[in-house]
């Protein structure tokens, strides 16, 4: 079985997962496991390609383009998607299907073009390089004086200019050593870009190893 590799099919079967699942379902259905994420991305995989390519390609930068979930025009879904929904008794009948179908879109049109959020939300209680849990600062993974350049060189999207790390003072400062703001704006803006680097991983193994708040001298 071929799967979409996107961030949005990825969101659209993770919805649909759930909706399954909320469902009352008969006993020879599988609900765990990897019989689960196959049953899924079959029904999935049978659904993605007939969608309109606004769908398939949502996100909250292009979210005025969208159509609503019930907009979404649903006369070409395959009668297997269909008819598997009906025979395991997840729906009685192919009105029903599109129903549910519909209620799938709705929530992933909602995941996929929902805000980023904003970065005090996502502070963490371990440094996100050495983790250790002590007190953090938040780096901003592509530099605010950078922001300017990102946009007209359309290096990314205006809304991952607010995307932050949370850093301990010395892992912070280890960041800035390595590579210049905008390197890091074009090159390193996540901690997993950061940490494939060999010296961010050299140092890493050494952070991990200090006592926070020992003097030292």
């Amino acid at each position: 079985m071929d799967i979409p590799n996107s961030s949005q099919f990825s969101s659209f079967k993770d919805s649909l997962a759930r909706r399954l699942m909320a469902k009352a379902v008969v006993s020879d259905v599988p609900d765990e496991g990897d019989a689960l994420d196959e049953f899924t991305s079959y029904l999935a995989i049978e659904v993605w390609s007939m969608l309109l390519p606004a769908v398939r390609e949502a996100t909250y930068e292009n979210r005025d383009q969208v159509p609503s979930a019930d907009e979404v025009y649903l006369d070409n879904i395959p009668t297997s998607f269909i008819d598997t929904l009906t025979s395991c008794a997840f729906v009685e009948d192919s009105d029903a299907a599109l129903t549910f179908l519909r209620k799938v879109l709705e929530d992933y049109l909602a995941d996929v073009c929902a805000p980023p959020p904003m970065w005090s939300k996502t502070r963490t209680t371990e440094c996100e390089i050495c983790q250790r849990e002590v007190p953090l600062t938040y780096h901003h993974l592509i530099p605010r004086e950078t922001h300017s350049k990102v946009l007209k060189k359309k290096w990314h999207p205006e809304s991952m200019l607010n995307s932050v790390a949370w850093l301990c003072r010395p892992c912070h400062s280890a960041v800035h050593h390595v590579a210049s703001n905008e390197d890091l704006a074009k090159h390193l803006y996540s901690v997993e870009l950061l940490l494939e680097r060999e010296d961010i991983q050299r140092w890493r193994k050494y952070a991990a190893k200090q006592r926070w708040g020992v003097r030292r001298g």
